[in-house]
């Protein structure tokens, strides 16, 4: 590796994590975020090998314009992908698997959107997305976001204003605190591992919706299940139904606290939910089953974690 192509890549690194946020937020997937980012890291290593990055002012801005037009590129084939999905789609969800001692930059994984506000960005066309990820998740000025897509800043504030309206009618501007959201997470994998119908009305909102994302290779509904008596009988007949234990891990999920469950030493699913405005009850509840959506969770990720057995 030559000193330029060398120096360039230290570069890159030093900026991955952040590329990472970025792009993982647009797309919703771990593994397209990796290929983004392996073709970010060729296209500024190729700029390095052709011309001194001396002239480049802001590397960071450079590699976030890079990292974000080949990520408005990739959601046309994650689309055609979903045109044939079996069942709902959620995003990969992203699991903590970093140390104790995490750094900021590190923390950018997992702290910048929930998975139920990634379901509502999906409903944004790709620019829409582009530009709230970077103004509202990461702070990007309209000048800064129209340098980004080639867009003039009038273009890129009519693009925040409607995507702002789009997601804050459909998600309130609220998040419950840990602890409540903890506590609320425990109850209701308990009742809903356990069968406990009761449990399961007084925790679960009486419009609660449940998705199951099994993408046809695992266990998993074809349509979300509404309301809650539905999803109550779901759950318990669920539990009924399924002979063997769980291993039960509680991790932070794209920033939130959830479970995850495996059975054995593969992962079995990842359950998240989402709290009504007064932290109380369930008002979501997303379910990732789909192996290839998984292959990246750990069984011993976390030396913090709490373990838990149900059968």
């Amino acid at each position: 590796m030559s000193e330029r192509t060398e120096s360039a890549t230290q570069v890159f690194v030093d900026h991955r994590e952040l590329l990472f946020a970025i792009v993982y937020n647009i797309l919703g997937s771990v593994a397209d975020t990796e290929d983004v980012l392996q073709e970010t890291w060729l296209s500024w290593t190729g700029r390095a090998r052709r011309a001194a990055l001396d002239a480049i002012t802001n590397p960071r801005a450079y590699l976030v314009r890079i990292a974000v037009n080949h990520a408005l590129a990739r959601r046309a084939a994650i689309t055609r992908r979903r045109e044939t999905y079996v069942g709902p789609w959620l995003p990969e969800p992203l699991v903590d698997e970093a140390a104790p001692d995490d750094s900021t930059d590190r923390t950018l994984r997992t702290e910048s959107v929930s998975l139920a506000m990634l379901v509502v960005l999906e409903s944004l066309t790709p620019l829409e997305r582009a530009v709230f990820v970077l103004n509202e998740v990461f702070g990007y000025a309209h000048t800064e976001i129209a340098e980004v897509i080639d867009r003039s800043p009038a273009a890129v504030r009519q693009l925040a204003h409607r995507a702002r309206e789009h997601v804050h009618a459909r998600r309130p501007l609220y998040r419950a605190h840990p602890r409540v959201r903890r506590q609320a997470t425990e109850r209701f994998v308990e009742a809903a591992l356990g069968g406990d119908i009761a449990a399961l009305m007084e925790i679960l909102a009486p419009d609660v919706t449940v998705w199951t994302d099994g993408g046809g290779k695992a266990s998993a509904g074809l349509r979300p299940v509404r309301g809650r008596d539905k999803a109550a009988r779901l759950f318990a007949g669920y539990a009924a139904r399924r002979g063997t234990g769980f291993d039960i891990r509680y991790r932070r999920v794209n920033g939130d606290d959830s479970a995850v469950l495996f059975a054995g030493e593969s992962p079995y699913a990842v359950m998240v939910m989402d709290l009504t405005p007064d932290g109380e009850r369930v008002s979501d509840v997303y379910i990732v089953t789909n192996p290839e959506k998984l292959a990246r969770v750990r069984r011993d990720a976390d030396t913090e974690e709490i373990e838990g057995e149900h059968a």
